[in-house]
């Protein structure tokens, strides 16, 4: 205890050895946004014709993803009987799938273009979270979880920046901040209410049935990606 309040005091001294404070920062004018900016952003989404399929895709996926992961540590560390420090290496150690897609996206799409590989990512990251039904317990079902964890977190990296690179490039620079307002509240919306949803209904079927339900649902998001032919209204092309 003495050691730890050393360090208190020795890091306020530090601190207070940098000399002045931080200028306080500018002002920049800006207005915070309204109710009204949500809508205009949900307005301009729902009628833009290659937003509106990328908005329901993005929004399903991530809602359903999360929605089945208190089943499955419901399951794993419940009756499958797996150990707290398994369930975190089975879901943690695949996080390096999300940093080596996303140094790949680059060279990805500078290869494939960006249109394709979007939709090859957003396909692919479909196809993982229902093999998540079939867990069993032991090292095999260890090895299942941490391939199907690293094959969507993989696929997930390569997604999203593509994703994010193109979606700004369908918007005008003015309507940034309230389509990315709009998104973010709608996603954080569905991520609550499938995750209510989805624990009623392992309560009725179980955690397997709803998990398996869950990944069915995923196989049909890719048809809500956008295909070739969707245009920015703003006049410049996703392409």
């Amino acid at each position: 205890m003495v050691a730890d309040a050393v360090s208190y005091l020795l890091s306020a001294a530090a601190i207070r050895a940098i000399g002045a404070g931080e200028p306080p920062p500018a002002r920049s004018g800006a207005s915070r946004l309204r109710a009204g900016d949500l809508l205009e952003g949900w307005r301009y989404i729902l009628i833009h014709p290659a937003l509106r399929p990328l908005f329901f895709n993005t929004v399903l996926v991530n809602g359903l993803i999360m929605a089945t992961s208190p089943l499955v540590a419901v399951l794993m560390l419940g009756r499958l009987g797996f150990a707290p420090w398994q369930y975190g290496l089975a879901f943690g150690a695949p996080c390096v799938g999300g940093i080596a897609g996303s140094r790949l996206a680059h060279r990805l799409v500078a290869r494939f273009g960006r249109h394709d590989v979007m939709l090859a990512a957003g396909a692919l990251r479909a196809c993982w979270s229902l093999w998540l039904a079939f867990i069993r317990p032991g090292a095999a079902g260890m090895v299942l979880v941490i391939t199907i964890q690293l094959g969507l977190v993989t696929c997930v990296g390569v997604f999203n920046p593509v994703f994010a690179t193109y979606r700004l490039d369908q918007t005008g620079s003015e309507r940034v901040a309230r389509i990315l307002s709009a998104w973010s509240a709608t996603g954080n919306v569905t991520i609550a209410a499938l995750t209510a949803l989805w624990g009623l209904l392992a309560g009725i079927t179980g955690p397997r049935t709803a998990i398996a339900a869950a990944g069915v649902l995923m196989l049909a998001t890719p048809l809500l990606l956008p295909r070739r032919g969707c245009t920015a209204l703003h006049g410049t092309s996703g392409t």
